[in-house]
């Protein structure tokens, strides 16, 4: 049986050897670049550098190494066109039946105090040419982007020798899906226009809310990978899902405490509206304060913080059915304590 071939290309190499270990088991040639090639050698693996196939060497730091028509002529050929398979056969040109590749981290380092000079080295070139040529050809062509998609593809194979076409069609809208969000990222760091001749946007999806605005409708969270902001890198330490109302009242409770900038405050909130807003010289003080504004309407509300949340205050939250609180920092005594309610 003919070898196949899968070209390897990745940042994010979790899990990796695992699943090139079973393609190799599968009869999988392995071609791969700079990093991912050493990663699989000293893995006990058997790539191929990229340059063996291109006949042409990695150059320019790096900037050249795929951008060949021995890579992406592999990648584009139809298989049951004629004269695509004589031009390929002439130019010694080898098909490549499956791509692995994710991309140079540009949306985790676009951000950072660092020069634009160094932001721009972040921007990959080579990766998405060699996804959209693959997700272009998916016919043939099976491409992976995104390492949670290694499992589903590995039982797929086992159970039916290849990938599936609706699986291969899906994991190419997936490519497209990711380069438009990755370039309308790129484009929003240079692109310096308050209205720019094409609107985009570049959000990642980082979790399916427990419903949207009414318990009948679905609703999931995307945060932008270019701005910053609270309710972009919150971390939940407990409960139950949120929902897209949690998160609404959560961004508007947040935004009233962090206009005080010296002083402690509390702020709480039910739909979508403050039912009490205090500051204080204690955590203990400024949260009573806040829930003696309206002990009523505060019931199964949302309570932001500025400041660390203490044990006491903790047991002070707990005597009222609390949706959300929220705070900069708590000690570990206060999680203790809102953790004994599970909602």
């Amino acid at each position: 049986m003919s070898k196949k071939r899968v070209l390897i290309s990745v940042s994010d190499k979790s899990g990796l050897t695992e699943f090139a270990q079973f393609l190799e088991a599968q009869n999988y040639e392995l071609i791969s670049t700079g990093g991912t090639f050493k990663h699989l050698k000293d893995a006990g693996l058997n790539p191929i550098q990229i340059d063996e196939v291109t006949n042409f060497p990695e150059m320019l730091d790096g900037r050249v190494k795929t951008l060949h028509p021995k890579v992406h002529g592999g990648l584009l050929a139809v298989r049951n066109n004629e004269e695509h398979m004589k031009t390929v056969q002439e130019h010694g040109i080898g098909l490549i039946d499956m791509v692995i590749v994710n991309l140079y981290p540009f949306f985790e380092n676009v951000n950072k105090d660092i020069s634009l000079h160094e932001k721009v080295e972040f921007i990959d070139i080579g990766g998405p040419s060699m996804l959209r040529s693959a997700a272009k050809n998916f016919d043939s062509v099976t491409v992976i982007t995104d390492v949670e998609d290694y499992a589903a593809v590995k039982i797929e194979m086992e159970q039916n020798g290849d990938t599936y076409i609706e699986t291969r069609k899906k994991l190419a809208g997936k490519v497209f899906n990711l380069t438009s969000a990755y370039d309308a990222a790129i484009s929003r760091m240079l692109l310096d226009e308050e209205y720019p001749t094409y609107l985009n946007a570049s959000y990642k999806k980082v979790a399916d809310l427990r419903y949207g605005e009414n318990p009948h409708q679905t609703a999931a969270y995307y945060v932008s990978t270019f701005e910053n902001g609270a309710m972009k890198d919150f971390e939940q330490l407990g409960g139950k899902e949120l929902s897209f109302n949690n998160l609404r009242d959560m961004d508007l409770c947040w935004k009233v405490v962090t206009e005080f900038k010296e002083e402690m405050a509390c702020c709480a909130v039910k739909h979508s509206t403050p039912c009490g807003v205090a500051i204080g010289t204690s955590a203990l003080e400024t949260y009573q304060k806040t829930f003696e504004c309206d002990p009523v309407s505060i019931f199964g509300g949302i309570v932001a913080m500025n400041y660390k949340i203490d044990a006491a205050t903790a047991e002070e939250l707990n005597k009222t059915f609390l949706e959300i609180v929220m705070a900069p920092e708590f000690d570990e005594e206060a999680l203790e304590v809102l953790r004994k309610r599970k909602t």
